[in-house]
């Protein structure tokens, strides 16, 4: 049982890390969009 939790701790663990990379970069992506926008005008 012991087992089983810690496995699905690591997975959600695993997941939410890799969820917050891609989080962070459509952020970088989407900033850098506004800046090319900002200096065109």
């Amino acid at each position: 049982m012991i087992r089983k939790v810690m496995t699905l701790a690591l997975i959600a663990g695993s997941m939410s890390i890799a969820a917050c990379n891609t989080v962070r970069g459509a952020a970088a992506d989407v900033n850098s969009a506004a800046n090319a926008v900002d200096n065109s005008l």
